[in-house]
């Protein structure tokens, strides 16, 4: 069968190894070269003049020289098998990568094949493949490559309760059950990110793409943003609870560029953001509540730029650190309305 898997900039395409005669060729004058040093090394270390003529061979010259045949002759077949063996190491551990590979995308069709099915018990065990087979995948893009189905999911058309026709009895059906999938995607996800990024399954590091994702409800408390780049760019945050309750930023790229905060509640409390960028350039806060209860910003770039406050409540009442920018207006300018944040942060600068 073929693979479904799209290839990606640097994944190993096959084995590439230089013919066995040059390899060979250049492993023995590389021994020449080190015997002839090593030679002419001690030849100066002993401080020889010269060396003695001999008008007739002796016996134990003559077996001296044999035994010196021998011992290169047996040197070069150890190379020989060196070079030998290496090569059929390398086969064999590519041979292992493509029955991984193909094994992987086997497995991989079956789990995405679960994701379009009607029974939300099958499409849950579908996230839960799929989430386990991230944490098998033989290679780094493969890995990748089930994350990035698996928030493709999430980013799928979905109508939040808000938004229900009223009295539709199946309509909401469908909604309980496309939301209890789509929480499991979520909260895998914030598991592995809560992972410390030496443990194997950690997917910290890994590229996450939220664009235009409905989140109505979910938690990445805990979740730690170490490196690559997470995209919440245009999400919308209608109704319930999103917690981002003790996450951490400490590298990579975190953007809620043009995200949309209308109703719920959405809390970054405890939050630290000690390095990397995270961007809410552009965002609309127009309802709900967003709290960054004794959040920490302490190091990288945390920007509001251009952001929008025409309702709700955006709290930093209690947070610490120095204002990101962007937040607080210009002098002599009042805060908009529902924007509260510490007194240190909105006294006059020189």
């Amino acid at each position: 069968m073929t693979s479904n898997l799209p290839r990606r900039r640097g994944e190993r395409r096959g084995l590439r190894l230089w013919p066995v005669g040059a390899v060979l060729a250049l492993s023995f004058t590389i021994a020449i070269t080190v015997a002839a040093l090593v030679f002419f090394a001690g030849w100066d270390l002993l401080g020889a003049q010269g060396l003695r003529t001999e008008t007739r061979l002796a016996s134990s010259t003559l077996f001296d020289l044999v035994k010196l045949s021998f011992g290169v002759v047996a040197g070069a077949g150890a190379l020989v098998a060196l070079v030998v063996a290496y090569r059929r190491q390398r086969v064999d551990e590519d041979a292992a990568l493509r029955d991984a590979t193909r094994l992987h995308t086997e497995r991989f069709t079956t789990a995405v094949s679960q994701l379009g099915a009607e029974s939300a018990a099958v499409r849950l065990g579908g996230v839960y493949a799929l989430a386990g087979l991230a944490d098998d995948a033989p290679t780094r893009d493969l890995r990748q490559t089930c994350i990035d189905v698996l928030c493709a999911y999430l980013r799928l058309p979905y109508t939040a309760e808000p938004d229900l026709p009223p009295g539709d009895a199946d309509a909401r059906h469908l909604y309980l059950f496309l939301r209890e999938v789509r929480h499991t995607v979520i909260r895998l996800i914030r598991d592995h990110l809560r992972l410390p990024l030496e443990h194997p399954s950690s997917w910290q590091g890994h590229d996450l793409d939220f664009t235009g994702v409905v989140f109505d409800g979910g938690s990445f408390g805990g979740a730690v943003f170490s490196g690559g780049t997470v995209r919440f760019g245009r999400a919308v945050f209608p109704s319930r609870t999103v917690t981002f309750d003790g996450a951490v930023l400490s590298g990579g790229t975190v953007r809620f560029d043009l995200a949309v905060f209308s109703g719920g509640t959405v809390c970054f409390d405890n939050a630290k953001f000690s390095g990397g960028t995270a961007k809410f350039d552009r965002a609309d806060f127009s309802g709900g509540t967003v709290s960054f209860d004794r959040a920490v910003f302490s190091g990288g770039t945390v920007s509001f730029e251009h952001s929008v406050f025409s309702g709700g409540t955006v709290d930093f009442s209690a947070a610490r650190g120095g204002p990101p920018s962007g937040l607080v207006p210009s002098n002599g300018q009042p805060l908009p309305a529902g924007l509260r944040i510490p007194d240190p942060w909105n006294a006059p600068t020189a």
